[in-house]
């Protein structure tokens, strides 16, 4: 009897096309889900005959008591090689392997500066004008030649962030709490003293940090008070680095020039969340890492996770 594996969160309809699971299939049936889970009872039930679960990113949770309802669950497979909503230990005292795949930091770069774009030159608001017959220009657009790019952390996306933005002629500064003089020198960008000066002085302020207990509400009223404005908030990292109802009210009050987020406290966002109507606000959601590369690697990796697996030598294991 082939052993069943579950794909959760496949919106897009895009695991079956992205990978070949030809090496799989004789001995697992696929089931991709289109929809998301909200809640534990419904995730358990729809998981009730899976031995393998997909997962993409850190979409889904999957803790402990979870792991406990699914007596058959002997594999799972999330994309990347971090995930902080995978009971690790629980996984392994029910005898479930956990492997991860490659993900590339590439596409949430370009997202960053899709929205970054998008929100400068007023993309949004004036495309959607000239389909539906509006006034002819309403929006005068901000530069960003000469203007000072303030980058939140300094890793492998922020630092590409970094490199775009001194191609577009900017004045790049960063921080973050383990930022040294130099790296800093090594990416080609100033050290700002510290958080507090880099968002006084930037005119545009993006995201790049890992979640963790020091940048968990990093940016709260105090802090997005500190930003001019004429600035603009981008985070395409993670949704509680920023307070999402400080960030609301700045927006509110026209506090800020506006933001772009691609991450969110709930995510699916709810159909009466205040996100999707506040003012001043680009959002999308969360494509950071959604492109048809990623992809591509997501699901074939899985696929070879998966054989490697019932062949008895799982590769990429986590944590």
């Amino acid at each position: 009897m082939r052993l069943r594996c579950a794909v959760l969160d496949d919106f897009q309809g895009a695991a079956a096309e992205a990978a070949d699971w030809g090496p799989v299939t004789e001995d697992v049936e696929v089931v991709s889900f289109d929809g998301h889970f909200t809640d534990e009872d419904a995730l358990a039930g729809a998981l009730a005959d899976a031995d393998i679960v997909v997962t993409l990113r850190e979409r889904v949770a999957l803790p402990g008591s979870l792991i406990a309802r699914l007596p058959r669950l002997r594999l799972i497979v999330a994309s990347g090689m971090r995930n902080s909503v995978i009971d690790y230990a629980a996984a392994e005292a029910h005898g479930v392997t956990v492997c991860g795949t490659a993900s590339s930091s590439t596409p949430p770069v370009e997202l960053t500066w899709a929205l970054l774009l998008g929100l400068a030159r007023g993309i949004v608001e004036e495309s959607n004008g000239l389909r539906t017959g509006g006034p002819w220009q309403r929006t005068v657009g901000a530069d960003l030649h000469g203007r000072r790019l303030g980058l939140l952390g300094l890793g492998k996306i922020g630092s590409r962030v970094a490199q775009v933005g001194l191609a577009f002629g900017m004045r790049v500064g960063a921080w973050s709490h383990h930022l040294t003089q130099e790296r800093a020198d090594e990416v080609g960008v100033e050290l700002a003293p510290s958080m507090e000066d880099l968002l006084r002085e930037s005119d545009f302020v993006s995201v790049h940090l890992a979640l963790g207990e020091r940048s968990r509400g990093l940016l709260g009223a105090a802090e997005l008070a500190l930003l001019k404005p004429t600035a603009y908030l981008v985070n395409t990292s993670r949704a509680a680095i920023v307070d999402q109802d400080a960030l609301l009210a700045a927006l509110h009050d026209g506090r800020i020039a506006g933001a772009g987020v691609d991450v969110f406290d709930v995510e699916p966002l709810p159909a009466g969340h205040p996100m999707r109507t506040a003012p001043r606000l680009l959002a999308t959601p969360h494509l950071g890492y959604v492109s048809r590369a990623n992809y591509a690697t997501y699901y074939g990796q899985a696929v070879e996770n998966i054989r490697a697996f019932l062949d008895g030598a799982p590769v990429r294991r986590l944590p």
